[in-house]
Formats: C-alpha cells, structure tokens, sequence
C-alpha cells in the first residue's frame, strides 16, 4: 500500500485520490454497448451466446424452476442453513420498521394533501457470482422487494460451471417464494432485464451490484429502466487513530479486497506506529487467505493517508464519499456528527464491516465510486413509489383560488387559472 501525507498535497492531489477511474473505462464502455445492442437486437440467441463465451457453459435453458431449485435448496449444509435463517430475520425485521403511513396535512382549510406509497411492480435482482457466489446479496434485495409488495420479481444470477445454481442460492430463493431464478450474468443480466428477452421478462427498475461491466450497463439503460445505484467494485476507508487494534484493521481492509482485484481499502490514520502495524498485520493475514491473490492485487490499488487528527481524517473521508466506512477508534460517538457521505456505517473496534455484509439487518448493496454523495443504500424505499394526493372542499377552493389564479397569470398559463376562475364561478352561482 502506497502511503500519502495529507498536509504534503494539493487539492487536486486529493481529487485524484478520490477518484476510482481506471485506464481502460472507455473499453469498458464500448465493450458494454456492444452486449446491450446484441441483447437487445437478439434476446435469448445472444443470452445463450454469452454463456459460452463467458461462463463456458452450453446452456439448454436459461432459468433453473421451482422444483429444480427446491432440490438444490435440499443440498445446504445444516449450519450454513441456520446462519442464513438467522441473517434473514435481522435483515427482515430492520427493513420491516421502514415501513411508515404518513399523516394527511391540512395545509389550509379545506386544503388536504398527503402521500401514499405504492410498491414498485416488476423489479429486477441482479446476483453477481464472478469470483464469489453471494447468497448474502439475494436476502438483501429479496427480502425488501417481498416487505415492499413488489408483484414481479426477476432473478439474474451467473451460471456455476454445471449450468445450476449452487444450494445457497436456491435455498434463499425459497426462502423468498421465488420461482425462477435466470442463469445470466454480467452487462447482458443488466440489458435482459431493461429490454425484456424471449423467456426474460421486461422490468421497471433494476437492482443488485455487479462488477465494471454491470455497472456500466446500469448506467447505460438508466432511460429504459430504472436502476438502485452505480454501485460498482467494493471499497471501504477505515479512519483509526492510536485506540485501534491494528489486526482489526488489517483483517476489515483485506476483507473488501478479496472480492475483487478492482476493489479499494484506504486506510486513513493518524498515527505513524498504528500504521506501521497495521501494515504488519496486512502481511502477516494476507498469506494466510484463500484468495490471497486477488487481495494482493486489489491491496496494490489501496493505499494509506496520514492525518493529524481524527477530524481531518472525517473530512478526507467525506470527500471520499466511501461505501463502507468504519471508525476504528474509540472516539467515534464524537465523529457521527461529522459524517455527511457514507454507504453504510460501523462504529469502534467491535464492529466489522462482514457484520453489515452479512448478517446485522442493515442493507449492504450501497453505493460506490463516490457516488454515496448523493444516494443511499438499498432500502423498502428504493422499492416504492410514493404518489402524492390533495382535496379540496368548497371552503378549501375558496381560500386557495385567487392564490392559483394570480401564479398562473403570472406565468401567462390562463387555462391553468381558468381551471380554477370557472369553478369559483359554479360556487358563487350555488
């Protein structure tokens, strides 16, 4: 990990810190307008053509059924069974508590408005299943797509190498009453879901993480569907300070970089001894891990920033804008405050990211790439619309008339005020 000193750079030193482009994006974007066109131009022809080409699977279908996946499901080891159990409960009875009426708002008399939500219909869940088959991502759309009441719920997962799912993907299907699951991944899930295939069916809204390539095509069908967020490759920012226990540390930042070699951990510190442990302890845990290479090569696009004092440290962070942020440091209370860009949050030294990734309640599909400036995390809200609604009685008509008469004439629209002048006149006539 290359490591910076804060105060030794220059604002735009820090802009390109900041920044997650990486040299080939164009190639990126080429390569997924190519797929959207093919998929949209040539449905399952093109779907089947890209499981051989990327996954080297000659598939005879492109959904495993419910029957299909009630056996698979019957696979599950006992204890990964009751650890997905136990993860669907938390994360059912956080989301359930976003469920809220609003009241109606008199906002003058005879004025009423209020809104009401309405589930988002047919949604799409992308699961990614690359280098890592994550079921953990499946309970985190799924259960708040069902708490929603969304009717039509679309499944795209990446085929495994016997052109199945595996049995975690399947149990969570049944956990969730879902009946297909699509074996499809990639930019093509992406374009299959926004346009609609032979045996895909067409969705309004788009969900789910994905690597550069899923996260390009959201960006790209945006006009015909809608999507949950860029989110993009997985990062985290750790801020710590001398309280921090430095193999905690170590094992949060190898945590995000071994889900792929594009993924990100900074570690923001303000101690020269704390670092240089940290640093230590990165070695020493990275030897000891399944998927040390890709976490190497991830860790070589990491990098740590020394900072004088925690405060400085949030405010490198919130310039960030990181997905997953932990506050490694017994001082956070005083730092939540100070947070104005986050995904998902996790304070002192108890509390690891993996606890949110998997099995807390929070969501964990948020947002990435800087982008937690402006959105949140998945949530029953990203599910819903919320419709707005007013009445009004006569007394109502009366006291806001002349209001909308005048507005409108001074925008010139005289229709819109003589909406309103000819139903005043049916009044004074009663």
């Amino acid at each position: 990990m290359k490591i910076y000193n804060l105060k030794d750079l220059t604002k735009q030193n820090i802009k390109e810190l900041c920044s997650r482009s990486i040299a080939d994006d164009n190639l990126v974007k080429s390569r997924t307008e190519e797929i959207i066109s093919n998929v949209k131009s040539n449905g399952d022809n093109a779907l089947l053509s890209y499981a051989k080409q990327f996954d080297g699977i000659e598939l005879s279908s492109l959904y495993i059924g419910g029957d299909e996946l009630i056996e698979i499901a019957k696979q599950i080891p006992a204890e990964a069974k009751a650890a997905i159990d136990t993860a669907y409960q938390n994360i059912h009875r956080f989301h359930s508590a976003q469920l809220k009426n609003e009241e109606k708002v008199e906002t003058m008399p005879g004025v009423v408005c209020w809104r009401e939500t309405r589930a988002i219909e047919r949604v799409g869940l992308y699961i990614p299943g690359g280098t890592a088959v994550l079921p953990s991502t499946f309970l985190m759309l799924g259960i708040p797509a069902k708490i929603a009441g969304c009717k039509d719920i679309v499944v795209c997962s990446p085929p495994q190498k016997d052109g199945k799912v595996n049995c975690y993907i399947a149990y969570v299907a049944s956990l969730l009453e879902i009946e297909k699951v699509y074996l499809v991944g990639g930019a093509q899930a992406i374009a299959a879901m926004a346009y609609g295939t032979e045996s895909i069916p067409q969705v309004y809204k788009i969900f789910g993480p994905g690597n550069r390539y899923v996260t390009e095509a959201k960006k790209q069908l945006q006009h015909v569907a809608a999507i949950d967020m860029p989110a993009g490759p997985s990062e985290v920012l750790v801020l710590a300070d001398e309280t921090a226990i430095p193999s905690y540390v170590a094992a949060d930042l190898l945590a995000q970089a071994e889900h792929g070699i594009d993924s990100q951990s900074i570690l923001v510190i303000t101690s020269n001894k704390a670092a240089a442990k940290v640093l230590s302890e990165v070695e020493r845990q990275l030897t000891a891990l399944p998927r040390k290479e890709i976490a190497a090569a991830a860790m070589t696009n990491s990098y740590i920033m020394m900072v004088e004092n925690l405060e400085q440290g949030m405010a490198f962070s919130n310039e960030y804008a990181p997905e997953h942020l932990i506050l490694a440091t017994e001082k956070y209370q005083s730092l939540i405050p100070l947070i104005s860009n986050a995904g998902s949050v996790f304070l002192g030294n108890l509390t690891p990211e993996s606890a949110g990734d998997y099995a807390s309640g929070t969501n964990h599909t948020l947002p990435t790439s800087g982008f937690a400036k402006a959105y949140s995390g998945v949530s029953i809200d990203t599910f819903i619309k919320k419709i707005t609604f007013q009445y009004l009685n006569e007394e109502g008509l009366r006291n806001i008339g002349s209001t909308v008469e005048t507005l409108a004439e001074a925008e010139g629209l005289q229709a819109h005020k003589n909406a309103v002048t000819i139903r005043l006149q049916g009044l004074a006539k009663n």
